[in-house]
C-alpha cells in the first residue's frame, strides 16, 4: 500500500518536468538541417570608424565557433550551405556625462546599429534583422598625461553582446 502511494506520487510529480521545454543551447535552431557550413565575410560598415567591422565579423564567428556545430568558413562562399552579410550602419559618440569642475565630458554613449542577413546557397533569407542597435558607457581620461583610448574596448564590448544576440537570434529564430 504504503509502495503504491509512493509511486504514484512520484509519477505524478515527474509529469510537469517532461514537459518542460528544456533544451541544450543550439539543439532548437529552426535552421535547415542541410546547413552545415556558414561562410561569414568580413562586415561591410557605413560609419566612418576604424575596425568597427573587423570587431564585429570576428565576434560573430567566435560566437558561432564555440557555440554550434557549424563549420565556418573565411575564403569560399561557394562551398558554404549558408552566408551571413552584416553591415555597419551607424557607430555614434555622445557624451554621457560632464566633469563639473573642468566642463569637459568624463565619459561618452556609444551606439552601433548593424544589419544582418542570413541566406542560404539558394538566397532564400533564413534570418534577417534590419537594425540590430547596441550601446555601451566608457569613461574618457581627463589626464592626458596617462591617456587611455576607451572607445576600442567599449567596441569590443558591444561586438561581443551583439554576436552573442545574434547566434541567438539566428537558433532561435527570433
Amino acid at each position: 500500500m504504503c509502495r503504491s502511494i509512493l509511486l504514484i506520487l512520484l509519477i505524478l510529480f515527474s509529469f510537469p518536468l517532461a514537459g518542460c521545454g528544456y533544451h541544450a543551447a543550439g539543439a532548437a535552431t529552426h535552421l535547415p538541417a542541410n546547413v552545415r557550413t556558414l561562410y561569414v565575410p568580413v562586415f561591410a560598415t557605413r560609419a566612418q570608424a576604424f575596425h568597427t567591422e573587423m570587431a564585429f565579423t570576428q565576434a560573430v564567428v567566435r560566437e558561432f565557433d564555440t557555440r554550434t556545430k557549424y563549420v565556418i568558413l573565411n575564403n569560399d562562399a561557394a562551398d558554404a550551405d549558408a552566408t551571413l552579410r552584416g553591415t555597419i550602419l551607424s557607430q555614434t559618440f555622445s557624451p554621457l556625462t560632464y566633469d563639473s569642475t573642468s566642463g569637459q565630458t568624463s565619459s561618452y554613449l556609444i551606439t552601433i546599429t548593424a544589419r544582418v542577413v542570413l541566406t542560404d546557397r539558394n538566397g532564400h533569407v533564413l534570418y534577417q534583422n534590419d537594425a540590430m542597435a547596441y550601446r555601451d558607457q566608457y569613461q574618457s581620461t581627463q589626464d592626458l598625461s596617462g591617456f587611455i583610448q576607451e572607445d576600442g574596448p567599449a567596441v569590443q564590448r558591444i561586438a561581443r553582446d551583439f554576436a552573442h544576440a545574434l547566434v541567438s537570434n539566428v537558433l532561435e529564430s527570433f
